[in-house]
């Protein structure tokens, strides 16, 4: 789980938003190793180092039932082009019909337009109509107080 929260800062830092970053190790392996995991992490190694990974978690959809979100899906930015990427979400699709889910979904910045491109190649479609909508700590905070 140490490099899994490297490549993680790594996607943060490249998004601009590494200060938002407030996981550790030890969140990792309880949320993920725990006695009810929270996701489920596939990585990708070369000689032993993990140079990508693909975190995911059950979810369910109002239309179409059980469903998986792909958080994450990082490859170091030296073993980008390598195939990495590619060998990483065939994971997440043969474990996602393992499961039986009906779908599966992500997110993507409107401006990282090589991932962009790299799903549409896959067969995914990007619905460039929605946007995501978060409630961070202190927004729930701030809700709970208008209501109370």
């Amino acid at each position: 789980m140490p490099r899994v929260l490297e490549l993680i800062k790594e996607l943060a830092d490249f998004e601009y938003e590494l200060h938002e970053v407030e996981l550790s190790v030890k969140d990792l392996e309880n949320d993920g190793f725990g006695s009810q995991p929270k996701f489920t992490c596939f990585v990708a190694e070369d000689s032993k180092v993990i140079q990508g990974i693909a975190l995911v978690y059950q979810r369910y959809s109002t239309w179409k039932g059980n469903a998986l979100h792909l958080e994450d899906l990082i490859v170091n930015k030296q073993a980008r082009g390598s195939g990495i990427g590619t060998l990483l979400l065939d994971e997440v699709v043969r474990y996602a019909k393992k499961i039986n889910v009906k779908r599966i979904s992500w997110e993507v910045l409107d401006w990282n337009e090589s991932a962009i491109t790299f799903y549409e190649k896959k067969g995914a479609k990007v619905l460039r109509d929605w946007d995501v909508v978060q409630l961070n700590e202190q927004g729930i905070e701030n809700y709970l107080n208008t209501i109370n």
